[in-house]
């Protein structure tokens, strides 16, 4: 595979060193991969130590196998090794989530996943800030999965100089390992594969360990039956040596047999000493002491018998084998009786509840009230330190210890979706909607799956299980409540406004019966935002009632939340200014807990924002750091919201081959999710993109879906969905479709003046003027689009500002008004140049040329009279020189007339012979 290094120490060492020099410039990866015994610890000490010495500053953990590790342990051995200092400023919930994994914390508080892997980063990045760091960790495969999860949170968004070094333990025939490790450069992690060495390579390895040589026929057994594993190789040679001289011994056959026969000759007591070590994730001399019931000069004795047989080392307290294997032969080994007696007497001894809960988990062939007990302790316990796979792990240990209550199975499912295993958590949700009789519980667990199914498979199908859960409510008043809350919003994406806001009152008139204030705040926001999307303008006096009500510290989706709707209805309305102070400080928030999916949402508000404010610039910044996080969250809505931003930004900078690419990509994203308004918005991306273009028939074609829905007596024309509307007005004028262009601006001036929007007074009376001047209604026009320039003034939405500009400017030079004509268009210009939408300021600069003329002598054409003279003689017909200069048809024969007027001809064919005479022409 690509980045592999084959067998022989000169060509480790190159890679270790390549991997070291990159880690210094940015983040890179070097894992070191083979089967058991094969020497990967030995490489990554090495590496290690050559780390060190180029002035890495290493922070390691050696993973264990034990059945009994707790979660964050090997995330705590890399923080152990890092000063105080370098989180000691970090925002609060990463504070606490760092003393949450020291286990320092001396309060309840409850710190969340995506803290403790947010402060995780912040940390190893303010630790590079002083110099290279490098995270080394031994038998990757075996870190716990909480820390798994952070390390590849990490690892993902790594920036500075970092470098992540890891052994990990293969089978032949295995695929690369760890496929969980993805640094920002995939090239940026490389491997090396250890294979088995040769005879020469084996026997220098043998020799050095064992401080003696081999003869060349016993190295070639030993060799032949280790397959050139070093280990198994250096124990099968142990096992020649202490076999009486001159004779042949039986070798053994398997990596199983070595470590049998190597554990074989030991005492009774040293075994149960070895079985405690091996049930430890951390031994250390007083546990297992105290497990041992043995005084401690008594086992220091029985533990330097094993160290000097090279089973173990003592370093202080701390005890540790010298091969993995040989602590896993230990436990495996040991007759099932005993181990479990062990992890009895280790239950006793621990002091984390969830240590103490495994191990008496291990304990037990079948649960008691006790071990059961403990594992819900445990299991909450985890979920405070922000550990759920580990909260889902122990309560999947009390299910299969026949724990398996309903109770369990939702708690074990919520948790398992709180760590990021969505078809984990359905499967467990499912199976438990299976065996539940009709009632609440079964509700809940319908209600559960449907959040499962709205991140994974949409709206739809969200929206039926939630419809099934209504059914089964039976006195869980609070519980309907919610899924009233959560059918409002599917139904809302799923384009049924109407039943979206009749939902939300039904769970606002519920709420209003509990004792639950922040329940009653989230039913009461959703009644403001399904009024709103139904056209009914914004109910402030409620909104505000529903964030008086709202509990800032409640675990609550930030779509739920009022202080979010009000930040995006803020937005919507037009109050810019307001909405990006709201939506930065929301943002700033999921940044500090780490809360990424959250983050994609609100940044597509944040960059929708920026784009009417006029910042392509942070629109840009922030569409690329959504469009990266989205890449490493997976999943079709994160895809499908930051393509959707791409595409608007694309089709505004006139990009369209990547616009193209992006709509298509989020169209397909929505027809996966069932978001139907959503998908309207992209189409409506795609019709401003062609609009820009000059193609009147696709912008058509792009909102004939929206427009076949549009009922002008009814239907909302508020921001965002009727975006698409003056776009539609202005290809459907261009077309001569003028009636059908009618009702969509009516509704817009209609609108506007009920509910008071600024953007619908604006771009409905721009479309106004659009229309007038069709129908050669010059004066209406011009008094259409001044007062859509008069509105313009106190609507911060400088490209609309721009867009009215052009089409007063238009209209004046129409009006033979050249010079103020000219002044509308030259700051048109300017404003569409200065905020970077190039195809709009070359219409507007083709505007200007076209105003920008002196007194002519009879029979003289004007420069815009020049240019369709010069398109139409070149055979093309008037709705393509129309398109092409962004004119409408009947302009086009408007001008043809008078061409031929001036000229003293009567067809094309006397157009043609005649472009090529300037002195004809007048150029």
């Amino acid at each position: 595979m690509p980045g592999d290094v084959v067998v022989g120490q000169p060509a480790h060492q190159r890679a270790i060193a390549a991997f070291l020099h990159a880690a210094a410039d940015g983040p890179a990866a070097l894992l070191i991969e083979g089967e058991p015994g094969i020497g990967k610890t030995t490489l990554w000490l090495a590496a290690v130590e050559q780390a060190q010495k180029a002035g890495f500053r290493v922070l390691s953990t050696r993973a264990a196998a034990a059945e009994s590790v707790l979660a964050y342990t090997a995330l705590a051995d890399l923080l152990d090794e890092v000063d105080a200092g370098a989180w000691a400023e970090l925002p609060t919930p990463q504070l606490l989530a760092v003393d949450q994994v020291l286990m320092r914390a001396d309060s309840d508080a409850v710190t969340d996943q995506r803290a403790v892997a947010a402060a995780f980063l912040s940390v190893i990045e303010r630790v590079a800030e002083q110099g290279p760091v490098l995270l080394a960790v031994d038998d990757l495969q075996w870190v716990d999965p909480s820390s798994m999860h952070v390390m590849a949170f990490a690892a993902r968004r790594l920036t500075g100089p970092a470098g992540l070094l890891a052994t990990v333990r293969t089978e032949p025939g295995d695929g690369a390992g760890a496929a969980w490790l993805q640094l920002p450069r995939p090239e940026a992690v490389n491997r090396i594969r250890l294979r088995p060495l040769n005879v020469s390579d084996l026997h220098a390895a043998v020799s050095a360990r064992l401080r003696r040589p081999f003869s060349r026929p016993t190295i070639g057994r030993i060799h032949q039956v280790s397959g050139g594993n070093p280990f198994y190789a250096i124990e099968l040679a142990r096992a020649i040596d202490e076999k009486a001289s001159g004779t042949d011994p039986a070798l053994p056959r398997t990596l199983t047999d070595v470590v049998r026969t190597r554990l074989g000759a030991l005492e009774p007591e040293v075994h149960d000493a070895l079985l405690a070590a091996s049930c430890l994730a951390a031994p250390t001399v007083d546990l297992v002491s105290s497990a041992t019931r043995s005084d401690d000069d008594e086992l220091v004795d029985l533990l330097e018998t094993a160290e000097s047989q090279g089973i173990i080392a003592i370093d202080g307290n701390r005890i540790q084998f010298s091969h993995p294997l040989l602590a896993r032969g230990v436990y495996t080994q040991a007759p099932p009786g005993r181990r479990r007696s062990m992890h009895r007497r280790l239950a006793e001894i621990v002091d984390e509840p969830e240590l103490r809960a495994r191990h008496l988990a291990l304990a037990a062939t079948s649960g008691d009230e006790v071990t059961l007990r403990a594992l819900d302790m445990a299991a909450e316990s985890a979920r405070v330190r922000g550990a759920p796979a580990a909260a889902a792990e122990l309560l999947d240990l009390a299910i299969g210890l026949g724990g398996d209550t309903p109770d369990r199975r939702l708690l074990s499912a919520l948790h398992h979706f709180d760590a990021g295993d969505q078809e984990r958590a359905a499967a467990v949700l499912e199976e438990a909607i299976g065996q539940l009789p009709p009632g609440d519980l079964r509700a809940e667990a319908l209600t559960r799956l449907a959040v499962v199914r709205l991140y994974n498979e949409g709206f739809f199908e969200a929206a039926r299980v939630l419809r099934e859960a209504l059914d089964e409510v039976r006195d869980n008043r609070a519980l309907r409540v919610q899924a009233l809350v959560t059918l409002a919003y599917a139904l809302f994406h799923g384009n049924s406004v109407h039943d979206a806001v009749a939902t939300a009152e039904e769970a606002a008139t519920a709420a209003e019966e509990l004792d639950n204030p922040h329940l009653l705040s989230m039913a009461l926001g959703m009644v403001v935002m399904m009024r709103f999307a139904a056209g009914d303008g914004f109910d402030a006096e409620l909104l505000q009632r529903a964030l008086e009500l709202e509990d800032p510290e409640a675990l609550t989706p930030l779509v739920f939340r009022p202080s979010v709707q009000q930040a995006l209805l803020l937005e919507w309305t037009g109050q810019l200014e307001q909405a990006r102070a709201q939506l930065d400080k929301i943002r700033a928030r999921c940044l500090e807990k780490g809360e990424e999916g959250e983050h994609v949402f609100i940044s597509q508000h944040v960059v929708t924002t920026a784009i009417m404010h006029g910042d392509f610039a942070e629109a840009r910044a922030m569409t690329e750091d959504a469009l990266d996080k989205a890449h490493q969250l997976g999943g079709h809505t994160p895809q499908f919201l930051t393509q959707s931003l791409r595409a608007l930004l694309t089709a505004f900078a006139g990009q369209e081959a990547a616009a193209r690419e992006a709509i298509e990509e989020a169209l397909e994203a929505s027809r996966r999710t069932g978001t139907v308004r959503l998908a309207a918005r992209v189409r409506s991306a795609l019709a401003f993109l062609e609009l820009s273009l000059g193609n009147y028939e696709a912008v058509v074609a792009a909102v004939e879906p929206m427009l076949s829905q549009f009922d002008p007596q009814s239907t909302p024309t508020e921001l965002p969905d009727a975006a698409y509307l003056p776009d539609a007005v202005e290809a459907l004028v261009q077309l001569e479709r003028l009636e059908e262009a009618e009702p969509l601006i009516v509704a817009l001036e209609r609108n506007g003046r009920r509910v008071q929007r600024p953007w619908m007074l604006a771009v409905g009376a721009r479309s106004r003027a659009i229309l007038l001047a069709a129908q050669g209604d010059l004066d209406g026009a011009h008094a259409a689009a001044s007062s859509a320039l008069r509105i313009h003034h106190d609507m911060p939405m400088p490209f609309e500002r721009g867009r009215t500009l052009l089409i007063l400017g238009q209209i004046e030079r129409r009006q033979r008004k050249k010079e103020s004509a000219s002044a509308y268009l030259q700051e048109a210009c300017e404003v569409f140049e200065t905020l970077g939408v190039p195809l709009w300021a070359a219409r507007a600069r083709a505007e200007l040329s076209r105003s920008n003329v002196g007194p002519r002598r009879d029979g003289q054409l004007t420069p815009s009279e020049q240019r369709v003279a010069e398109l139409a003689a070149s055979g093309m017909k008037n709705r393509d020189v129309a398109t092409a200069l962004f004119i409408s048809p009947k302009t086009v024969e408007a001008n043809l007339a008078r061409i031929y007027r001036k000229l003293g001809i009567k067809s094309r064919a006397e157009l043609g012979r005649h472009i090529g005479r300037p002195n004809e022409t007048g150029t």
